[in-house]
């Protein structure tokens, strides 16, 4: 049994520029009766002298773990930037401890600083921790007049992400580079993202980013422009996705499989939905595998995981779905193995171009139900020297849930 009011052996204390000034009395004397202090350099370089042993974390972040939980029973305080569980270190350790081995004492976050600084909004923006992201996460935040609030690794990543607005057309943007928040070496500076980029940017550094500019925002609702993606003609054209993604209804952290993912649309439009959400793209072709991942990055959800193989065989051994889509390889085997091996509540959306593929829906249909759609569509074309509709070709699309 365990005992619950004994205390915990982990502090993870909020630590800023300030120091220990910028503590309360209680973390001050967490910090005073420590045995053990882990935390990083630049952590450490703050530290008042004290009685306990101090070690650096380690890089990466992961091989400190086991260091730590070799001082279980000692009093352990662990150094981490601000608020630990905002963009920080908090959860990517209590997922080792007990819920009674560790207490938490947060500081003010940077994310509060720049906003304080700023006098933004805190609520009316989007925060960002980029520092060990890939930074194209920002692309789908790129609206005209959204305010940003963005952590980053160093000044590099700055002069990166600048370039980054400037490729997707937001080099408008106007950027305050927020250095050493709470520090006496604190420092404020504003240009735009086209304008040259200062040399001596300390870290750590924060990006306020106020978006402006002429580049294609992504819209909000399904249905991406096709010139957004890189693609060879195989793709789940705007429309007909726009309606397929009304029909996987994506919930946030659910889990898709977009099997013939091809250009990865769908999956991709699937993963903007929500920032928990999770897909797999399976592919037969490494061309388009590779081209998928690339959309993927462009568009800021790099998680889109995409595995190269044929289905039903690629799918052995895969987390479970909570909605699947079959846009390419169609056929019979694939249909009955998902029905055999899915799991009762799993959403599946099928759509088919050809004859074969249209008998083969109607059919799975009429034996398991769900819903039967004729998706035709018209766009205007020249004749001549005059115009008229020109037809693509149906779309048959079978919804159902398992």
């Amino acid at each position: 049994m365990t005992d619950d009011k004994r205390a915990p052996w982990l502090t993870i204390l909020g630590w800023g520029e300030s120091g220990t000034e910028g503590l309360t009395p209680a973390s001050r004397g967490v910090l005073e009766t420590a045995e053990v202090v882990f935390g990083a350099r630049r952590h450490l370089r703050l530290l008042p002298p004290l009685g306990a042993e101090v070690r650096e974390w380690p890089v990466p972040f992961a091989d400190g773990i086991p260091l730590l939980l070799a001082e279980r029973g000692r009093r352990v305080v662990l150094l981490a930037s601000g608020d630990p569980f905002w963009f920080g270190a908090g959860t990517s350790l209590t997922r080792h401890l007990a819920a009674g081995e560790w207490q938490a004492q947060p500081s003010p976050s940077t994310f509060s600083l720049a906003a304080s600084r700023l006098g933004w909004a805190l609520e009316g923006c989007s925060c960002l921790g980029l520092h060990a992201k890939p930074l194209t996460r920002i692309r789908p935040q790129l609206q005209r007049g959204r305010r940003l609030l963005v952590l980053l690794r160093d000044g590099e990543a700055v002069r990166e992400l600048a370039g980054l607005l400037r490729r997707f057309g937001f080099g408008t943007s106007r950027l305050w580079l927020l250095e050493s928040l709470g520090g006496v070496d604190e420092r404020i500076r504003m240009l735009r993202a086209n304008a040259g980029l200062p040399v001596n940017i300390a870290h750590p550094v924060a990006l306020g980013l106020k978006v402006d500019g002429e580049g294609p925002a992504l819209p909000l609702t399904p249905g991406l422009p096709d010139a957004l993606f890189e693609h060879d003609g195989q793709i789940t054209k705007q429309a007909v996705r726009a309606m397929t993604l009304a029909a996987l209804a994506p919930a946030p952290g659910e889990r898709l499989w977009d099997i013939g993912t091809g250009s990865g649309s769908v999956a991709i439009e699937w993963l903007l939905a929500h920032p928990d959400n999770r897909a797999q793209g399976f592919e037969r072709s490494a061309e388009r595998a590779a081209r998928a991942r690339r959309n993927a990055r462009n568009l800021g959800v790099d998680w889109l995981e995409v595995v190269q193989g044929a289905a039903p065989a690629v799918l052995a051994e895969q987390p479970p779905p909570d909605a699947v889509f079959v846009g390419g390889g169609l056929s019979a085997p694939l249909l009955e193995h998902l029905w055999q091996t899915l799991p009762v509540g799993v959403r599946l959306v099928a759509n088919a171009v050809t004859l074969e593929s249209e008998a083969l829906l109607v059919e799975w249909q009429r034996r398991a139900g769900g819903e039967l759609l004729r998706l035709e569509l018209s766009s205007v074309a020249a004749i001549g020297s005059r115009r008229g509709w020109k037809a693509s070709y149906p779309i048959v699309q079978w919804r159902v849930t398992r």
